[in-house]
Order: C-alpha cells, then sequence, then structure tokens
C-alpha cells in the first residue's frame, strides 16, 4: 500500500497581545482621585434591603422561609466573588439581622455589626392611619366611601400606602402621627455618610443592611431627586436587593441600584419579591 501523503496546514494568523497600558484615575479639578478610597483603592458601600419578611401576619418583623433563602443565596454570592465586607451596619429590626445572619450562612465573611436605628424603617400603620384620618376630614359629612374600612387587597393596600407616602413627603400629614419626612431622609442619610467614614479606622468595603424606606430616602437625597420620588423608588426596591456606592473620601458615587443577581436565574426569578 503506498503511503498516504501528508495533509497540507496552513498556519494561523499570528496575534500579538498589546502590552498592557497603565490606567490612571480619574481627577477632579481639586486633584482628589474619584471613586478611591483611604487606601489609595476604590472603596465601595452595599446597601442591602432585607430579605422576604413576613407581610399580612401578626409579626411583619421576620423574615420568611423565602426570606432566609433569598439572604443565604446573597451570601454565597458574594462568596463566590470574594466579596467581604470590613465593616457592617445594620438597623435595630429583627429582619435586618436575620438578614445579615443569612448572608453570613452564605459564606460572607462579615465583621462585627454596629447597629444605628436611623436605617429603621419608617411606621406605614400610622403612616396611613395619618392618611385615613386626612381623608375622613376632607370628607367630612359625606356618609358614603368610609375611608377608614381600609384596604381589602393586597393591591389596594399598596395603593393607600403609596397615597400616604405622598402625603407625607409632601409634608400633608398631622405631624404627631409620624416625624416629618424631611427628618426621617435627613438621618437616614446621615447614617449613611457614617457608615462609610473614616473613623475610628478606614476601610475598603462596606455592608449596610436596612429597609426599603430608608434605602429610597437616602438614593433619592444622593441624586438630588424631588421627596415626592422617594415613593416611586420605595415601591420598586426588591427583597435582598443592592445598591452599589463607590467613595473616597470627599464623596461617593451611585453605581447601581436595586441589584439581585443572586436572583437572576431562570429558576429564581419566581422568587423576586418586594415586601
Amino acid at each position: 500500500m503506498p503511503p498516504v501523503p501528508a495533509q497540507k496546514t496552513t498556519a494561523g494568523p499570528t496575534i500579538v497581545e498589546p502590552a498592557p497600558v497603565p490606567l490612571a484615575p480619574p481627577f477632579r479639578a481639586d486633584g482628589d482621585a474619584v471613586g478611591l478610597g483611604y487606601h489609595g483603592v476604590m472603596a465601595e458601600l452595599l446597601l442591602v434591603r432585607h430579605a422576604q419578611a413576613a407581610f399580612g401576619t401578626d409579626d411583619y418583623d421576620r423574615l420568611t422561609d423565602l426570606g432566609h433563602q433569598q439572604a443565604r443565596w446573597l451570601g454565597e454570592y458574594f462568596c463566590e466573588r470574594d466579596i467581604h465586607f470590613d465593616r457592617v451596619v445594620i438597623g435595630s429590626l429583627r429582619r435586618h439581622r436575620e438578614t445579615l445572619e443569612g448572608i453570613a450562612a452564605g459564606g460572607t465573611k462579615v465583621s462585627t455589626a454596629r447597629q444605628d436605628s436611623r436605617l429603621d424603617e419608617y411606621d406605614p400603620d400610622r403612616l396611613v392611619s395619618a392618611h385615613l384620618a386626612a381623608l375622613r376630614n376632607d370628607r367630612a359629612g359625606v356618609p358614603d366611601a368610609d375611608p377608614a374600612a381600609g384596604p381589602a387587597t393586597r393591591k389596594a393596600h399598596f395603593r393607600l400606602l403609596r397615597d400616604a407616602l405622598t402625603a407625607w413627603t409632601l409634608g400633608r400629614l398631622d405631624a404627631s402621627h409620624h416625624r416629618p419626612f424631611r427628618e426621617f431622609q435627613e438621618a437616614a442619610y446621615a447614617a449613611f455618610e457614617e457608615s462609610r467614614s473614616s473613623r475610628p479606622d478606614p476601610v475598603d468595603r462596606v455592608l449596610v443592611v436596612s429597609s426599603g424606606g430608608p434605602i429610597s430616602s437616602i438614593v433619592a437625597h444622593h441624586l438630588e431627586m424631588p421627596p415626592a420620588s422617594f415613593v416611586a423608588l420605595n415601591l420598586q426596591v426588591r427583597n435582598s436587593g443592592f445598591c452599589e456606592f463607590r467613595y473616597s473620601a470627599r464623596s461617593a458615587q451611585l453605581i447601581s441600584f436595586n441589584n439581585v443577581p443572586h436572583l437572576d436565574t431562570l429558576q429564581r426569578r419566581q422568587y423576586v419579591t418586594f415586601s
């Protein structure tokens, strides 16, 4: 049998990798490096809303079984990307603490948490009661459509809450029922500012666990949005979702809002919740 001739081969193109170009950080006119932390590297702050709480039960301030799972999934997401936290600040509510415990159970390394009640949620029952009282006064003498009957469905509840929040941000509710919105917002933003402070020690990554109200008010304040914009943000904040800030000693920039990458799979999308 004659020998089989060798097949011709064609050499592929030669690829030359370009030399890496060092990237200089952006600088403001005053010489401060934008987005650089206290150690000369970019510092991050993640602002996390608590996982799903027990809405519609006699004790809202606790996580559901799904809420515990959402928190663990978030912790696994951070751990898989080697995202760990040098400083942790949480509100004083049970659902904040349980969310942090779930994140840690997912493998994320967290430092000892400091509690700050300025990160606690507004009182929705008080706001709705104040709003209903205002409606009763407006409809004095009208015998039908008593607003005190309250919402009959979940959808009706959130419609009523939206109206109450709007009235609150516009200063139309009796202040004896709930502290003014501006006071609530300024307190939440002050807690946010302190959480990224260089005192007592500078850190490179901060975790803050709070609720939808403080988170929305912080974002609206930071972006200099009108108070009413807070309502639209508040009703869209997802359970266990997080906002990403990057900051320097002088300023902070919002990078992203309301992220749930740990739930962004075909199997988990059904577990995105808002309560």
